[in-house]
């Protein structure tokens, strides 16, 4: 459901003079319109905004840029679902609320997981070019200037993964507080300790103010997306509930379950595939995260039972999950099941 557009807000060039940047010659090197930056909130494609941070890459030619950035980054920078995100009372609920409004920033999914191992921020991004290995690091580089904002501590994440690793730096180390590794997933994970380390930001009647407002505006994003867009978005958001039936997604879509089979006909598609499909990316993605029990995958799957998962997930690759975490190859994931 999230726009196909990336929004760049008007921080972004108080950023760059911080950086010592000039916003000119990067916007001329990645081939954009001069003095875009200066009038107001803008909105890039994904091919451009990929350019744009190849061309501050370049421009910059620091390798540890997305820890300077990170070092750099401030309250002024920050866009309105990020701010509000900082009234929150810890990280965990702060994350919680950026993935909820992340799609008025672009079109990425946040997947946020908390248990007694912590709290795990995964990064989707949209499907096509492979995103600028300093944009990826950005992204979770931002999480940690997050967290020291919001609590005033130096918090450190206990894991870092990037589909892309850079080349190893002892700065980009230092600034995390452990290495970057190799992953499935582009993830940051805190402990639980740190994640819900009480956030002296907060303040609920600032958040108040700036809820309804980010709702409506993303109730406006939602209607031009498909039904089978918002029945994923839902799924998302109740799986972890335990809940997984038509009737309960009917109800967050405020449809009936009889309006909501029809619209999905119409898009040639039905609840049942949509359900399969998410439930098997989600696994997926779960599984990269080897410090998740399979126990504690099916219960975020919503299945009633670790059996029920594993015959699933064998109908859906061919392979135990066990077998994948050991190395075993993943079909591409299937459209419906």
């Amino acid at each position: 459901m999230a726009s196909d557009r990336f929004t760049v807000d008007p921080g972004a060039r108080a950023l760059l003079y911080d950086l010592g940047i000039s916003g000119a010659r990067v916007l001329r090197r990645a081939q954009l319109p001069a003095g875009i930056l200066g009038h107001g909130q803008v909105t890039m494609t994904t091919e451009e905004y990929y350019r744009f941070w190849d061309a501050l890459n370049a421009e910059a030619g620091n390798p540890d840029l997305a820890v300077r950035i990170g070092r750099a980054l401030s309250v002024e920078v920050f866009n309105p679902p990020i701010f509000a995100a900082l009234c929150s009372a810890d990280l965990r609920t702060a994350a919680e609320r950026i993935a909820a409004f992340k799609p008025l920033i672009g079109p990425l999914k946040l997947r946020v997981t908390f248990d007694r191992t912590g709290l795990t921020i995964g990064v989707g991004w949209p499907q096509g070019p492979t995103p600028p290995p300093l944009l990826v690091a950005t992204e979770l580089a931002f999480w940690v200037a997050l967290a020291r904002i919001g609590t005033r501590h130096e918090v450190r994440p206990i894991r870092v993964t990037m589909r892309r690793v850079p080349e190893p730096s002892a700065e980009t180390s230092s600034y995390f507080g452990t290495p970057i590794r190799e992953g499935e997933t582009d993830a940051v994970a805190f402990s639980a300790e740190d994640a819900s380390l009480p956030f002296l930001t907060e303040d609920e009647s600032m958040w108040n103010f700036f809820a309804p407002e980010l709702r409506r505006r993303l109730s406006e994003l939602e209607a031009s997306a498909t039904t089978a867009d918002r029945v994923r978005a839902a799924l998302h958001k109740l799986l972890p509930a335990g809940e997984c039936s038509i009737n309960a997604i009917a109800s967050q879509l405020v449809l009936s379950p009889r309006t909501l089979q029809r619209q999905l006909q119409a898009e040639d598609t039905s609840y049942q595939a949509v359900l399969s499909d998410t439930r098997e990316r989600l696994a997926r993605r779960y599984l990269a995260d080897r410090t998740l029990p399979t126990s504690q995958v099916a219960y975020l799957l919503a299945y009633d039972d670790t059996n029920s998962f594993y015959r699933a997930f064998r109908r859906w690759t061919g392979l135990t999950p066990e077998a994948v975490r050991n190395g075993g190859h993943l079909t591409t994931a299937s459209s419906a099941n």
